[in-house]
C-alpha cells in the first residue's frame, strides 16, 4: 500500500545510503530541523551557534504577507505609505520583512556534532562572499534525496490532499518531521511550536499535519474489524 509519509526509521536508513558526509548531513538537517530545501541550501556557517545549539535560517519564499500597523491593510514590499489610511509604513515594512525573513531554530546535539565535524573537515563552500554549508543547487539537492531513497528501497508516497503519487523528495522529509511532531504532541501549544519551527504564517497550514497523523487511527480501527470479521 502506498504511504502518505516517511517514518523515522526509513529516513535513518536513507542516511546510511548516503555516499558522503555532505549528503548524509543534508538528509539529517531536512528531517531533524523540518526546514525547506531552499532554507537548508542557503544555510551559512556563521548562522550555526554551536554553544546555543541553534541554527538561523533564511526564509526564502517570495510570498511574504505585509500589512499596515495602523489599519492592517495589505501592503506591497515597495510601499512607503499605506494605500488605505495614508500612514507612513516604510519602516514598518522593512522591519516586518526582516522579522519574517529569518528564524532561529533548535537543533539536536547529534546533528550539531555532525555539522561541527563537517565544518572541521573543510566541507564549507565559499560563494558570493558567503560560506555555505552545502554549496549545491536545488536540482542537485533533489537528486541526492531521491537517490538515497531509492538505495534504501523506499517506495513512492501519496499526497493526501491531491491523491497524486510522487517519488521521495526533500519536502517529504519536512512532512515526516511535522507528522512525527504531531503524533508526539498534538496539544494546542505543541501545534503552535510546530508552526514556529516550520515557519508557517497561518496555523491552518500546520493543522493539515494533524489530519495526516490522524489517518493512522482510522486505519488501525478498520483493521480491527477486518480481522474480527475474518475470524
Amino acid at each position: 500500500m502506498t504511504k502518505a509519509y516517511l517514518e523515522s526509521e526509513e529516513i535513518a536508513k536513507m542516511e546510511t545510503m548516503a555516499t558522503n558526509l555532505r549528503d548524509r548531513l543534508l538528509i539529517r538537517v531536512l528531517f531533524h530541523v523540518g526546514c525547506r530545501i531552499s532554507e537548508a541550501l542557503g544555510l551559512e556557517s556563521k548562522r550555526i551557534d554551536f554553544s546555543e545549539g541553534t541554527i538561523t535560517i533564511e526564509h526564502l519564499k517570495s510570498r511574504i504577507k505585509l500589512s499596515c500597523p495602523q489599519c492592517r491593510a495589505r501592503l506591497g514590499k515597495g510601499h512607503t505609505f499605506c494605500p488605505k489610511c495614508g500612514a507612513k509604513v516604510e519602516k514598518a515594512v522593512a522591519e516586518e520583512r526582516e522579522w519574517r525573513r529569518m528564524r532561529t531554530l533548535p537543533v539536536d546535539q547529534e546533528t550539531l556534532e555532525l555539522l561541527r565535524d563537517y565544518v572541521r573537515r573543510g566541507g564549507l563552500i565559499t560563494r558570493d562572499g558567503k560560506q555555505l554549508v552545502f554549496g549545491i543547487n536545488r536540482h542537485r539537492g533533489w537528486q541526492i534525496i531521491n537517490k538515497c531513497a531509492d538505495r534504501a528501497g523506499l517506495g513512492k508516497l501519496v499526497n493526501v490532499e491531491t491523491g497524486r503519487v510522487h517519488n521521495v523528495s526533500p519536502h517529504r522529509l519536512r512532512d515526516a518531521f511535522a507528522v512525527m511532531a504531531v503524533k508526539r504532541d498534538d496539544s494546542t501549544d505543541g501545534i503552535r511550536m510546530l508552526q514556529e519551527q516550520l515557519g508557517h504564517v497561518s496555523i491552518a497550514t500546520t493543522m493539515r499535519y494533524r489530519k495526516v497523523a490522524g489517518r493512522e487511527l482510522k486505519q488501525w480501527y478498520q483493521k480491527l474489524w477486518e480481522e474480527r470479521n475474518g475470524t
